[in-house]
């Protein structure tokens, strides 16, 4: 038995649904152990396109078990949407296939309005967060004021836990000239979803630890990127919960010897959705070029992904610590029209040579990557299953980057469809 967890290598928008979909396939159970309906998984299934948000990507195959865990923020009213959206499409969804947290904090709407009055007063210091309200949820959730799934379950217990919540933001609405939030108004509007989302409500860490003695094989899937880590990313141009690999054990209440493999998907060029650092970022047709060959248009916001070379100074630092044990190498054929390629192997930062990426943001902003290059390969590999069928030029490139990431590459899509992917190595079966 192997239990998998994959997570983006980058900044998110590696292309996780299709692999995520690939590995889905063989596994038991398929667990979201962190972020929200920020996510954005696309699936094509027999010809039907399902595009993912808070589901983990098991709900949409027969004999799977879903698991939203603790680690995730879950806006209700946006689950129940999801759900009957699946459903109208033949998906069948049950307290059988699908497990929700009930330690999993919620997403109100007064953190929803938090994120936009943010996101719109903050300038040119805006983050470029999806407005879902994500942030505000975990901040209310370190700060020991969230209401969680399971206080749903009971009336005096919510209007408690309301009352509190309520006292830290309707202060700050009221400072900032909004309406204030009646808390009457909304424990009758969660009250009227409750049975709703109840019952799929169990004790995550406990179904987990039952999966593991029957010896099911586990996925772990993560959502947005290593590099919009808050401890590990480009701060404070982050998402609001730990993306690496090791918060599958604490978003979802398994120990750390539960993962026995950790992939990460890797695109074989980079993107960058929103504000922040990008050091190989191209501005020119070149940036234009591989936008609109990759169709790089985020899942849930259709905002235009910023593209840039590959940096591999980036993908070696997030292999190092999410520890990674292998890459699924994507998008290559996005690369196809180029006649030449670059990879950035180091920075230069104030006159000096470095080998990684440095914590402080204006440091981040200031460095300017040193890039080897490749001569590009001219020719389609679209569809592609055999490493040795791909242009010599591809193979020395894929090689190179292998060699410099110091991680083996164990696949490589050459198109969005499941099918067209080199498979060099299977996680589960290692």
């Amino acid at each position: 038995m192997k239990n998998v967890v994959v997570v983006g290598s980058q900044w998110g928008d590696e292309g996780k649904g299709k692999i995520v979909d690939w590995l889905s396939s063989q596994a038991d159970v398929v667990v979201r152990f962190q972020g929200g309906h920020n996510a954005g998984h696309t699936l094509v299934i027999d010809g039907i396109t399902y595009k993912l948000r808070l589901l983990p990507s098991g709900i949409v195959r027969k004999n799977k078990i879903s698991i939203i865990g603790n680690g995730v923020v879950v806006d209700p009213w946006a689950l129940l949407d999801e759900i009957k959206e699946l459903k109208s499409k033949g998906v069948d969804i049950n307290q059988n296939n699908l497990i929700l947290s009930e330690a999993a904090s919620l997403i109100l709407p007064f953190h929803r309005e938090m994120d936009e009055i943010r996101e719109d007063t903050a300038g040119k210091s805006k983050i470029g967060t999806t407005r879902r309200g994500i942030g505000p949820a975990y901040e209310d959730k370190v700060g020991r004021r969230s209401i969680r799934v399971m206080d749903l379950f009971s009336d005096k217990n919510l209007d408690h836990r309301l009352e509190i919540v309520l006292l830290h933001h309707n202060a700050i609405r009221k400072g900032l000239g909004k309406e204030i939030y009646k808390k009457d108004d909304l424990k009758k509007e969660l009250l009227k979803i409750a049975p709703k989302i109840l019952k799929y409500s169990q004790p995550v860490w406990k179904k987990i630890d039952e999966f593991k003695s029957q010896g099911k094989k586990i996925l772990f899937e993560g959502a947005q990127g290593i590099l919009l880590d808050v401890d590990h990313g480009t701060y404070p141009f982050v998402t609001s919960s730990n993306t690496v690999a090791a918060s599958a054990a604490t978003g979802s209440g398994c120990g750390p010897n539960t993962i026995n493999y950790v992939l990460g998907i890797t695109k074989a060029y980079t993107t960058r959705v929103g504000e922040g650092p990008f050091p190989t970022e191209l501005t020119n047709e070149i940036g234009e070029q591989l936008g609109t060959r990759g169709k790089e248009f985020g899942t849930v916001t259709n905002r235009k992904r910023r593209c840039g070379w590959f940096d591999g100074v980036l993908v070696r630092q997030s292999i190092k610590v999410s520890g990674i044990d292998g890459i699924a190498l994507t998008k290559l054929d996005v690369l196809d029209e180029l006649d030449e390629i670059k990879m950035c192997i180091a920075y230069e930062l104030d006159g000096k040579k470095i080998d990684y990426l440095p914590a402080a943001v204006d440091d981040q902003l200031k460095v300017k990557p040193i890039y080897k290059t490749f001569k590009g390969w001219m020719s389609s590999t679209n569809g592609i299953k055999k490493f040795e069928d791909l242009p010599h030029n591809a193979k020395i490139y894929i090689q190179e980057l292998e060699k410099f990431i110091q991680t083996k590459i164990t696949s490589i899509s050459t198109s969005p469809e499941r099918n067209d992917t080199i498979l060099i190595e299977n996680p589960f079966e290692i």
